[in-house]
């Protein structure tokens, strides 16, 4: 099956801490927007402070601009501590809902080790129940990356500004020692190699649920 991504009106992204969705599927949101200048971005960061908050909404301008139709939420929950201070983010969420009804969400995976990544998951399921969730991945000590059921072929300069973004938009992440341009490339070569991308590169999501309307 091939999903089809060339009529987008609404996309949502998720993460928990600045940089995780920029990681996880920052070159198909380079591409996916570039082909749908006209879509709305939702960007939601739940995990900032306020330094982080600022890399976080350079980072988002330096991936899309300015564009008005494009706008990132930052929320200010406690790093590592999502679970005691679930009610809240839950309601935010809650909020959120009744605004938006994205064509397709992209959020953390529920088998995430980290404990901010999982509990973002489950909430986006729970609330949105009948829409496209894609969750991305996102690489860690820990060794849980799973075997992901869809594919996003990226072109090459895709890759390389994907990677030059992180590297200049993150400089409180530099000193962790996975924090580099080796593996951001792995990860997308790896998942490359997996789906015979013609550029060799791509990036690797997790679909629970897909409902074909005929």
């Amino acid at each position: 099956m091939q999903l089809e991504f060339s009529n987008l009106h609404s996309v949502l992204c998720i993460g928990a801490h600045p940089d995780d969705i920029e990681i996880g599927c920052g070159g198909t949101l380079l591409e996916l927007m570039s082909r749908n200048p006209a879509a709305r971005m939702d960007w939601i960061v739940f995990g900032c402070n306020r330094v982080r908050e600022i890399e976080a909404i350079s980072s988002f301008r330096r991936w899309f601009g300015n564009n008005p139709s494009r706008t990132i939420h930052t929320h200010f929950f406690s790093d590592t501590h999502f679970p005691s201070q679930q009610s809240g983010i839950k309601e935010q969420f809650r909020i959120l809902s009744p605004s938006i009804s994205p064509d397709v969400i992209f959020t953390h995976r529920l088998e995430d080790r980290h404990q901010d990544h999982r509990l973002l998951a489950e909430l986006t399921w729970q609330t949105f129940r009948s829409h496209l969730i894609l969750e991305y991945e996102i690489p860690k000590y820990e060794g849980d990356l799973g075997n992901p059921n869809v594919f996003f072929p990226l072109k090459a300069e895709t890759v390389q500004s994907k990677i030059q973004y992180l590297l200049d938009e993150f400089p409180t992440q530099r000193e962790k020692p996975w924090f580099d341009r080796e593996t951001f490339q792995a990860m997308m070569r790896i998942r490359g190699l997996e789906s015979r991308a013609e550029s060799g590169f791509a990036e690797a999501f997790h679909a629970r649920k897909i409902v074909v309307r005929l």
